[in-house]
């Protein structure tokens, strides 16, 4: 059974820092490149930052470069992505993607980011 679980979301103050996880299972881990997206409410669903399979690619929305780092790692079938200096905008769900060249596509169940004073 595939699962993809995340963790890690929270309420913190504007500048603060989050580290969201996602623990995956029941497909082969190192074959799918992962993402991270998020949606805000009233919102479309909205890319945020991805990782290639190897782990050696990694792209991310304008909107956080230079803030967030998404990171894998393949012992732990899991994938990572560091929030740094966080702001108001980015309150939303965060959801954990998985995918494979052939178009298996999986989600996990998502987790509340809030950034708020």
């Amino acid at each position: 059974q595939v699962q993809l679980v995340e963790s890690g979301g929270g309420l913190v103050q504007p500048g603060g820092s989050l580290r969201l996880s996602c623990a995956a299972s029941g497909f082969t881990f190192r074959s799918y490149a992962m993402s991270w997206f998020r949606q805000a409410p009233g919102k479309e669903r909205e890319l945020v930052a991805a990782i290639s399979s190897a782990g050696g690619n990694t792209n991310y929305a304008d909107s956080v470069k230079g803030r967030f780092t998404v990171s894998r790692d393949k012992a732990k079938n899991t994938v990572y992505l560091q929030m740094n200096s966080l702001k108001p905008e980015d309150t939303a769900v965060y959801y954990c993607n998985a995918r494979h060249w052939t178009g298996d596509n999986y989600w996990g169940q998502g987790t509340q980011v809030t950034v708020s004073s």
